[in-house]
């Protein structure tokens, strides 16, 4: 009886919290079933992931030279005879090196763009049962990418769970799973904090007050939303601070660093700007532990730090050449020595865009505003303190004591800060997946600012603590929903269902994309319905000498994508394919596409 009576008084406590959760996860599902398209860059992720041995889809080689070969040479009727046939190839590179069969082997290459089967698009972006589960073929994918592969890892192994299915949910619920453990995190870094502050009767309110503010903003949301590794990055950030805040406070850096390490390699084979939070809250806790006079564990924490970089280039070395080699990494690189030029603006852009993706810019700002304004109060306080100490100790040289307080301050602050600037000067695009790891951080900041007002509160006012709590709850749920309900529609996409609803229409027929850039990727989803596709530019599809391939069909469907001029590209279709435009099927698609049905002339078809 009294078990049962400790265990249901238990769950009263977590209900709250629980809650909190559940409705945080409920709507981000809403979102995630709004969603119906991609950005490039999500499809780019399939296909990394999900391509096997083929990381770029190339109009003028569909098959690389890599998936050529082990489709012909290493594939095995049986896995005994595959075993076989991968021995025999590791044996001649071994004995052969570059004349072995493996490092000569030519790809087929073709001198213009050549027609891709629906069923060739299904192989870039889905599963099926020859390749699940192929995880080397997704570390050899990514290794040509600028990225490390653990999410690509994750999302492969949801295509292989529900093979030959592209859909949202497949990269959105890895998401949602990193979403909740993030929640998670800031419930109980909210109990960490609580305790350190001397507000532990407030520590569950201050964990619910994060994951609102939180899990109802527009920043988790499009975090949710986009099918890139931002979601498990921005997780994978507030995990480290969490370690670093529980052995922070428990003087736990010399011992049981297993958890360290782990989160840190796996934040470090997750994405590189992980790098920017890491070596910044590294770099602190370590000022912070030599300023304590805590020699051993400093020593076993750069210790651990030195291991967690060891394992993670062992494991990934390929990441020395993204960082200083890569178009991507040096882009980076020079974007960072280029000084202030251009840097303000930049800098404005990102907090534009923080603010809009936490609670929103005159809301920040006051926050931002109130912190600055008690972090000088303590201050000054704590240097008063200093004065009388000194005048009571007659001439003694004490220096002033920054509290126990001071070193946990700067770890949850000064790495946010060191991010942002960071990621306001290197980001090749001003957009706000670079940022996204700081929207859970600046709501856990928030949440201890309100936690610590709404404290004060209740000592001038008299309010007991439950009220306040419950009026700060009601207060960010009102903001954050209304917030959400006004969201922008970034990465959701919503039309690109009916667009792929008309590929479905016509899958009998053939498509022609013509397009600009690489701009194709975006409409891979279409292209796994149409008969075939060639892909081919303005130029190409002008100058192309396989004429007969397009002058033979009856009916064609013709993709024009941004950038592209539709005049010109009807004009060829007439005068050189004898293709006449019948129907516009859509006028201006999500990504402003055109698709247009052509179909043979008259004259045409007396000339055959």
């Amino acid at each position: 009886m009294e078990i049962s009576m400790m265990e249901s008084s238990r769950w009263k406590k977590i209900l709250p919290e629980l809650l909190a959760v559940i409705l945080c996860l409920g709507i981000m599902c809403v979102g995630i079933s709004l969603k119906e398209g991609y950005h490039m860059d999500e499809l780019l992720s399939f296909e990394l992931a999900n391509a096997r041995y083929n990381p770029w889809i190339v109009p003028t080689q569909p098959e690389g030279r890599l998936a050529k070969f082990v489709r012909e040479e290493i594939q095995g009727d049986s896995f005994p005879e595959t075993v076989s046939n991968l021995t025999d190839t590791v044996k001649d590179v071994l004995q052969n090196r570059g004349n072995s069969k493996l490092l000569s082997y030519k790809a087929d290459v073709y001198e213009e763009p050549v027609w891709i089967s629906a069923e060739q698009f299904r192989d870039y972006v889905t599963v099926d049962g020859d390749d699940a589960f192929d995880y080397l073929s997704v570390y050899f994918n990514v290794k040509d990418d600028n990225h490390p592969p653990v999410h690509f890892m994750l999302l492969h192994t949801m295509s292989s769970l529900f093979g030959g299915t592209l859909s949202p949910w497949l990269g959105c619920f890895i998401n949602l799973v990193c979403l909740g453990i993030t929640l998670w995190l800031l419930l109980r870094l909210g109990r960490q904090l609580a305790d350190i502050f001397s507000m532990r009767e407030r520590g569950r309110q201050l964990g619910i007050l994060a994951v609102l503010l939180y899990g109802l903003s527009t920043g988790a949301l499009a975090t949710v939303l986009l099918i890139r590794m931002y979601g498990l990055l921005s997780c994978l950030c507030v995990g480290l601070l969490s370690v670093h805040v529980e052995k922070w406070k428990d003087h736990g850096f010399d011992r049981k660093n297993k958890g360290l390490i782990a989160v840190t390699v796996l934040g470090f084979l997750t994405q590189y700007f992980f790098l920017f939070y890491c070596i910044l809250l590294a770099a602190v806790t370590a000022a912070g532990l030599l300023c304590g006079k805590r020699t051993r564990e400093l020593w076993i924490y750069i210790r651990s730090m030195i291991l967690a970089a060891v394992i993670g280039l062992a494991l990934f070395p390929f990441a020395v050449a993204d960082v200083f080699s890569s178009g991507r990494g040096t882009e980076a690189l020079d974007n960072l020595a280029s000084g202030f030029s251009g840097y303000g603006a930049r800098l404005l852009s990102f907090a534009k865009i923080v603010a809009d993706r936490t609670v929103g810019g005159p809301l920040l700002a006051a926050a931002c505003l109130a912190g600055v304004v008690l972090a000088v109060t303590a201050g000054w306080r704590k240097y008063q303190e200093y004065r009388r100490d000194v005048a009571e100790k007659a001439g003694q040289n004490v220096g002033p004591n920054a509290g126990p307080n001071a070193g946990i301050l700067s770890l949850l602050i000064v790495p946010v800060i060191g991010y942002f600037l960071l990621a306001s000067r290197m980001s090749p695009y001003l957009v706000d997946r670079y940022v996204m790891p700081l929207f859970p951080l600046a709501a856990l900041l928030l949440a201890l600012l309100l936690c610590y007002l709404g404290k004060k509160l209740s000592e001038v006012c008299g309010w007991t603590e439950r009220a306040t709590g419950i009026c700060l709850i009601v207060w960010i749920m009102a903001v954050q929903g209304l917030r959400l309900a006004g969201y922008d529609g970034e990465y959701l996409y919503r039309g690109y269902g009916q667009q792929e609803q008309l590929a479905e229409e016509y899958a009998l027929l053939p498509c022609i994309c013509v397009y600009a850039g690489v701009g194709y990727y975006e409409n891979l989803p279409e292209f796994m319905h149409y008969d075939s596709t060639l892909l081919v530019t303005a130029e190409e599809l002008a100058d192309r000498k396989d004429v007969a391939s397009v002058q033979s069909l009856d009916r064609v469907a013709v993709l024009i994508k941004p950038g592209v001029e539709e005049s010109s590209v009807i004009s060829v279709m007439q005068e050189k394919y004898g293709l006449e435009p019948e129907e516009a099927l859509l006028s201006e698609g999500v990504h402003g596409d055109k698709i247009y049905l052509f179909v043979k002339t008259s004259e045409n078809v007396k000339r055959e």
